[in-house]
């Protein structure tokens, strides 16, 4: 059953965006986009918050969830979270009904 996940990190000084934009520029997002099952992962800016960035992260299913956090890519973004000194909160959503095909929001 597929799923989304918010997880917002924050920092101080700037930090969360300076690690969203390395995510994007070091080519980590383009990569996790690649992994089987993975259905989007965006960034975005609260308006509320400067300190904050939120991920936005859809998965086929919890097995290639549980690929992904096996991976060496994880290790990346636990070096470059640690880097920047972020801390995170996650929320996960599980959607009752999906047709992915249909919705404009997801990334096919």
């Amino acid at each position: 059953m597929s799923f989304t996940m918010n997880i917002c990190y924050k920092g101080q000084n700037g930090s969360a965006k300076e690690f969203a934009n390395e995510m994007i520029s070091s080519g980590l997002v383009e990569e996790i986009r690649n992994k089987e099952g993975n259905l989007k992962y965006e960034y975005y800016e609260p308006l509320e918050d400067n300190e904050a960035i939120l991920l936005i992260d859809s998965w086929k299913d919890q097995e290639s969830l549980d690929k992904h956090h096996k991976s060496e890519t994880m290790n990346k973004i636990i070096e470059l979270r640690n880097k920047y000194d972020l801390h995170m909160s996650v929320e996960k959503y599980i959607l009752a009904e999906s047709n992915y095909k249909d919705d404009k929001y997801i990334r096919k």
